[in-house]
């Protein structure tokens, strides 16, 4: 309670949390805003039926707003996607990585590169899902025809409607990033995930209430999810602690420098991307299935985490999962840059010669670590999977949901943290430094 009070005594902290709240909670209403033409109750009844496929992951993720078809429905899914995609450009594309180096003022320029990559992808997903939810008519349900009129108009609103919840997300998040507290992109995904927690705890409780998941199997899941965040934890805050010694110079009488310290490598460079990346290339074929393309539903059979071929799926899975990790660390993290700005602040690893020996070396390092970050985030995403295939239970909060969710509530925490403690309050983490610091690999 005494951290609650300090977060509150600081003004500009208050002001802060407060702004945050106000925008996430601008974001639930919208929600509720369903898109012109389309029939609510017919597409929450669709989707439920199809919660354990592509548009049940696509649900979670919006937090709960593809079932309301609602004007929120592409989430702020397609900004991550022209982030990623800008990001990987930046390696490969020589302007683009001169806009890169250039600091603070090419970073806004590839920014802005990102929001107009985010209207692109906007439009060409919301054109998709039209024609998407037309086509839904044929298959019909009980509460009626998803769309009410098909045809151009509903067309263009639709898309309309979309690439504007998308902007006004985009627009969003940036408040929140400068205005509030924390990153305001993932704390939109943060709410979106967690918003689907009160269902999933009610579908549990059910499943336990018929029989389906007996006493002693729902502590066993309460243990492996307690297990499978402490992990988390562990793993988002693990840290490699390179050591570094800045050189020694005369200025005037004086000797300056001497000074060490380290450079820290995450174990996990690559966060949530790898698992996104995956599960996304494992849902083409069924997405190509449902339009009919031949080939794809027998691919799409073999694929199916939930049918007999599940240790095919976990085994595509945990391979394109360990192979994306290696080449998002590779194309974003780059050693011979990172030994070009040790040699310029005068820095090197003690018993390492600076320059391209210490790129080799800080390479070298970073290979190491990534193996276990690798093996980390395949381990962690498999559990949900196997969980449902024992129990059957709706783990909605696991694999990559829950990694977004404990990584953003950390992030959160050691930015109110650092609020704290820079005005000597007692903080989240009992007002210690070294607890603001990652955990040494």
């Amino acid at each position: 309670m005494n951290v609650i009070a300090n977060i509150f005594k600081i003004p500009e902290l208050r002001r802060r949390i407060l702004f945050t709240l106000g925008m996430l909670a601008v974001y639930r209403v919208g929600i509720f805003v369903t898109t012109p033409g389309v029939n609510r109750n017919a597409m929450r009844e669709y989707v439920n039926s199809s919660s354990n496929g592509f548009l049940g992951m696509f649900n979670l993720f919006s937090g709960g707003a593809l079932e309301q078809m609602s004007i929120f429905a592409l989430n702020i899914m397609p900004y991550v996607s022209a982030s990623i995609i800008i990001s990987l450009l930046a390696v490969v594309v020589k302007p683009l990585e001169e806009l890169r180096k250039e600091g603070e003022a090419g970073q806004r320029k590839l920014n802005q590169y990102t929001r107009y990559g985010t209207i692109g992808l906007s439009l060409a997903q919301g054109i998709g899902i039209a024609l998407f939810l037309e086509s839904l008519n044929q298959q019909g349900t009980q509460a009626g025809d998803i769309v009410n009129e098909p045809g151009w108009a509903f067309r263009a609103m639709t898309v309309l409607s979309l690439t504007t919840g998308t902007a006004f997300l985009m627009w969003l998040g940036e408040q929140i990033t400068e205005r509030g507290i924390g990153n305001g992109i993932s704390l939109i995904i943060f709410a979106g995930i967690v918003a689907n927690l009160p269902d999933a705890l009610a579908a549990t409780a059910n499943l336990v209430n018929i029989g389906q998941i007996k006493p002693v199997d729902l502590m066993l899941i309460l243990a492996i999810a307690l297990g499978v965040t402490a992990i988390i934890v562990f793993f988002e805050r693990a840290q490699r602690q390179v050591p570094i010694t800045y050189a020694k110079r005369m200025v005037g009488q004086k000797m300056f420098g001497g000074a060490e310290s380290h450079l820290p490598l995450r174990v996990n460079m690559a966060g949530v991307i790898p698992p996104i990346f995956t599960s996304s290339l494992l849902m083409i074929p069924m997405t190509l299935a449902q339009s009919g393309v031949p080939g794809m539903q027998w691919l799409n059979d073999k694929l199916n985490p939930q049918g007999p071929n599940m240790w095919i799926y976990m085994v595509v899975f945990a391979t394109m999962t360990i192979f994306f990790t290696f080449f998002y660390t590779a194309i974003t993290v780059q050693p011979v840059d990172m030994a070009e700005n040790l040699r310029k602040q005068n820095a090197f690893v003690p018993g390492v010669r600076p320059g391209k020996a210490t790129a080799e070396y800080i390479d070298y390092v970073l290979s190491r670590i990534t193996v276990g970050g690798a093996i980390y985030i395949t381990s962690v995403c498999t559990v949900p999977t196997l969980l449902q295939a024992k129990w059957q239970v709706p783990f909605y909060l696991g694999g990559t949901s829950l990694m977004i969710v404990v990584g953003v509530a950390l992030d959160f925490a050691m930015q109110v943290d650092s609020h704290l403690i820079t005005r000597h309050y007692e903080g989240l983490a009992s007002g210690t430094t070294s607890r603001l610091s990652g955990r040494k690999g």
